[in-house]
């Protein structure tokens, strides 16, 4: 039995809805996206099953994951995999082109895809722009280009992200309207921050206003079964009932990694007649505030004013404003107990930035990364305001 669950029922769905849409799905066409907590198995679900799918429906899929590189500009790590995908197009032994003219049937001869331009000129100034280049893309493959861009959040912390959506924009309008397209060009964001990748389809100055936004369908009951049953085909004995591991995972927040953990822990540590359905709940509810607490942890390293700076943003319930004003300089030296300047701030904020446990939600506006973390570290402050 495979160690990665497989989706390929919901994967395929998915691809027939966003390759061949009914009525109903239509407006996928101008993007799709899904919004999960970290570590709920969006990437592993992106890279085993839907992109699989969508490429053996005959799509051109090209995938960039904007938490690979947090301190690279979102916009040149985009405009890098798009340059990379043409590479690949115009090398007749590669991999993808193989895989276009096995699946998609296309006829490229023995030379690969012929582009009018050098391809470190797209995206610059006075080169191609993203939506003249996967125009092209499009025409030569006769078929739909996928791009799909993980942590698509993140684009939205820098003015170059936020124009790099607008070209995506572009493309998506300059290619999908055309009488007789061969094809269509789909984007596809996923991202951690719920409220985030919401506001990229809600607000009417986002590039993808009127977008689909969706929550990720996290994993449920069916992979806790193909959990334990895999532990029951290892010999493993001792094993929790589906109902109250099923449960256990939702307190983990749907993450596999931390059932597994805790499974392992039940293994190593259920006492001999020990029942497996008392002791999982208790060591799921001390993993789900442990996950939390090394990224807290973080904080904590980063010195007083980190930790300072992180619990007036975590205490805000949407965009945390005035991290560098006077009122809050006065209000952090409170806590670290010392004179905190206006100029001692920035240096600190780029810090967390840096440590992915904050991030940039637009011009002086902030906000935790993970609202996992933001909320355990929300009960946390909350049983201590009580004892």
């Amino acid at each position: 039995m495979s160690s990665i669950y497989r989706r390929p029922e919901l994967a395929a769905q998915m691809a027939k809805q966003l390759l061949s849409p009914g009525v109903l799905d239509e407006g996928l066409r101008s993007g799709l996206f899904l919004s999960g907590l970290r570590r709920t198995g969006k990437t592993t679900f992106l890279v085993n099953d839907l992109i699989p799918a969508l490429e053996e429906a005959g799509a051109l899929v090209i995938y960039v994951d904007l938490w690979s590189d947090t301190q690279t500009n979102p916009a040149l790590l985009v405009l890098a995999a798009v340059r990379k995908t043409l590479a690949e197009l115009q090398t007749p032994a590669s991999s993808l082109l193989h895989k276009l003219k096995r699946v998609g049937g296309v006829d490229v001869g023995a030379f690969g895809f012929k582009f009018g331009f050098k391809l470190d000129s797209v995206g610059t100034k006075g080169g191609p722009t993203l939506a003249q280049a996967l125009a092209e893309v499009v025409d030569q493959a006769k078929t739909n280009v996928v791009l799909v861009i993980d942590e698509v959040q993140h684009a939205i912390t820098s003015d170059d992200g936020n124009q790099m959506l607008l070209a995506l924009k572009s493309a998506r309008d300059a290619i999908n309207p055309r009488p007789g397209t061969p094809g269509h060009f789909i984007f596809i964001g996923t991202g951690s921050h719920r409220a985030l990748v919401s506001e990229l389809t809600a607000r009417r100055n986002q590039a993808f206003a009127g977008a689909t936004s969706v929550p990720y369908p996290v994993l449920n009951g069916d992979y806790v079964e193909h959990l334990l049953n895999r532990l029951a085909q290892e010999g493993t004995t001792r094993l929790p009932s589906l109902a109250v591991a099923t449960r256990a995972f939702e307190t983990l927040g749907n993450r596999p990694e931390e059932m597994l953990k805790a499974l392992r822990q039940l293994n190593r540590h259920l006492p001999p007649g020990g029942n497996p359905d008392e002791h999982l709940p208790v060591i799921a509810a001390t993993l789900r505030s442990t996950a939390a607490d090394i990224e807290l942890m973080k904080v904590e390293q980063l010195g007083g004013l980190a930790t300072a700076i992180f619990e007036r943003i975590a205490s805000t319930d949407g965009d945390a404003r005035g991290v560098f004003s006077a009122e809050a300089a006065a209000d952090y030296a409170k806590t670290v107990g010392r004179e905190v300047r206006v100029e001692e701030i920035q240096p600190v904020v780029n810090d967390l930035l840096a440590a992915n446990l904050i991030m940039r939600r637009g011009h002086g506006m902030y906000g935790v990364t993970d609202p996992f973390v933001q909320e355990i570290w929300r009960e946390k402050k909350a049983l201590e305001q009580r004892s």
